[in-house]
């Protein structure tokens, strides 16, 4: 809740809704239709690897108002590399969202969570993870993706999407 004139006002629940791995010659301009169509906004998470040839897409996502972020560079486990190798990884996708859409990456997903303390690569990132995972890439079944969601999503949550 939150006051103003010293009445009581209840905000709407809000969620964050995450994708990575994109983009996607073809799912991914799908996706963008849909949030468009709804009017919400998400955050990409996008694998350096995965933009070539599809520099427009990226371009788009950030002209509809979405976040973009770093997944590295070939989805990878910085947590097992070495920091050189790592921040390779980081500073290749960032380059290029920079290149694409003339704002830098503010926001990095480390693949499978795991992010080094201590790694330091020059570049200000902040680490997002997630509290709710869809597993939308454990099956097609649309239903099971929702109802995993719904059944455990609240207020605040980050839901992570593929």
């Amino acid at each position: 809740m939150w006051t103003v004139g010293g009445m009581q006002e209840r905000m709407a629940p809000r969620v964050a809704i995450s994708f990575d791995d994109g983009p996607h010659k073809t799912y991914t301009p799908l996706l963008l239709d849909g949030l468009k169509e709804r009017d919400v906004k998400a955050t990409f998470f996008l694998i350096g690897e995965n933009i070539s040839g599809k520099e427009e897409i990226v371009r788009r996502m950030a002209e509809e108002g979405h976040l973009i972020g770093n997944h590295t560079y070939s989805h990878v486990k910085l947590s097992g590399m070495a920091p050189e190798a790592a921040c390779e990884e980081i500073r290749k996708t960032s380059d290029l969202i920079q290149e694409i859409t003339g704002k830098p990456a503010e926001y990095i997903r480390p693949p499978f969570g795991e992010w080094k303390k201590n790694l330091d690569c020059n570049v200000t990132m902040i680490p997002v993870l997630w509290n709710i995972d869809s597993l939308d890439w454990t099956t097609k079944n649309t239903d099971a993706i929702v109802n995993r969601v719904l059944k455990d999503v609240g207020d605040g949550d980050i839901i992570l999407m593929h």
